[in-house]
């Protein structure tokens, strides 16, 4: 056992608490516990910062990778958190990773509603994501949007649960610092039309070039699928539709790459004003 005082200490795999950890994994349990695994300390570092406190961080000091784990399982154990300490082989058991690195929390799922969101910024900036296939695009997609610090980021028709781990992983943990939306088509479509957000959606066979439309105005930039592209509900409501020329032999970019692109062109034009 570590120097740092654990709530518990488990070492056998049968315990209902690892057990419940692994189960998190699928997708019916996670919606039915309302609950979902943070793993890993960059992640979990993101969640408490942006006060997502876990309910309980499981963790194994001989895989801590640096030396500031204990200095992260004090600040949560400070805000209540269960802070249990696991054999080598629990923790092997409940990680998804092939490298684990000593961390794995559950923290409550992320269930934010378009009707309860406040928007606040003169001139926002939302990233749509419909359909969205795979969860390491939509978790990219969440890092991108963070980076440019829109207002929010809206998932619609999902496909992908935002609150799948590798969603998680793949946004490095900034899932926590921005609002993450989940809405139908009808009600994502209204919310920006009574905010008078102009609606510029990535379009592959559409003629004015992404760099060409005005994302100096409130502006949100909507991606779909990548296999079936967009919806009708959405290519009949745009204000713009944009491509990313392709001057190789691919027809087209991976979406969390278009959606990068077109999100930091709203920077560039802003920056240039």
């Amino acid at each position: 056992m570590s120097d740092f005082p654990p709530d518990l200490y488990i070492s056998s795999l049968k315990n209902e608490k690892v057990i419940h950890v692994v189960r998190l994994r699928d997708r019916r349990y996670r919606d039915q516990s309302q609950e979902t695994i943070v793993e890993g300390y960059r992640e979990l570092s993101h969640a408490i910062k942006s006060n997502y406190i876990p309910k309980s961080i499981f963790y194994c000091p001989s895989m801590f990778l640096g030396e500031n784990e204990p200095m992260l399982l004090a600040k949560a154990k400070s805000n209540s958190t269960w802070v249990i300490e696991t054999s080598p082989a629990v923790f092997k058991k409940m990680s998804y990773r092939d490298r684990p690195d000593g961390l794995i929390g559950v923290a409550r799922a992320i269930k934010n509603k378009i009707i309860d969101f406040e928007l606040n910024s003169v001139c926002p900036i939302f990233l749509v994501m419909e359909s969205i296939e795979k969860p390491g695009n939509l978790g990219a997609m969440i890092r991108s949007a963070d980076g440019v610090g829109v207002d929010g980021v809206i998932v619609c028709d999902k496909t992908t649960d935002i609150n799948n781990p590798n969603v998680i992983r793949a946004s490095t943990g900034v899932i926590y610092s921005i609002p993450v939306i989940e809405a139908a088509n009808e009600e994502v479509i209204s919310f920006l039309k009574q905010q008078e957000i102009s609606i510029v959606a990535a379009v592959p066979a559409a003629q004015k070039m992404y760099w060409e439309a005005d994302y100096t105005k409130p502006v949100a930039i909507v991606v779909g699928s990548e296999q079936y592209g967009l919806s009708s509900h959405f290519l009949g409501e745009v204000d713009d539709s944009v491509s990313i020329p392709m001057l190789g032999n691919a027809d087209s970019l991976n979406v969390a790459n278009a959606a990068a692109i077109m999100l930091y062109e709203v920077v560039r034009q802003r920056q240039n004003q």
